[in-house]
């Protein structure tokens, strides 16, 4: 029914930029339903052995940032396209992970990942060092 896919992962070397984008579809965010605008979108990652942690996360009237990525990362969205996006700059090594976007109802973020009610696949960011 909802479905989010991401985009703009690949390979990059240590000081690069790259841009992630979560692109949202379904029901759920049609004209009938709950409107794309009403849910807080989040950008998770998560690398190997390690847990899913919150990057970043936009709502209606704010935004949040992991203090791992601070003045490095830029979360912004339109809601008249239903896209999310993350614009990530000196980027470092330790932020290679697989980064997945997410949707949660409501204007507050979640730090915890069962909190969100979709999930997108997931796109894998290597940062080479």
């Amino acid at each position: 029914q909802v479905q989010l896919v991401e985009s703009g992962g690949g390979l990059v070397q240590a000081g690069g930029s790259l841009r992630l984008s979560c692109a949202a579809s379904g029901r759920t965010f049609s004209s009938s339903g709950r409107a794309f605008s009403s849910y807080t979108m989040a950008w998770f990652r998560q690398a190997p052995g390690k847990e899913r942690d919150l990057v970043a996360a936009i709502s209606w009237s704010s935004t949040y940032y992991a203090d791992s990525v601070k003045g490095r990362f830029t979360i912004s969205r339109d809601n008249a396209k239903n896209t999310v996006t993350l614009q990530m700059n000196n980027l470092k090594a330790e932020d290679t992970a697989v980064y997945y976007c997410a949707a949660a109802y409501g204007n507050r973020w979640y730090s915890k990942s069962g909190m969100y009610d979709y999930w997108g696949q997931g796109t894998q960011l290597t940062v080479s060092s």
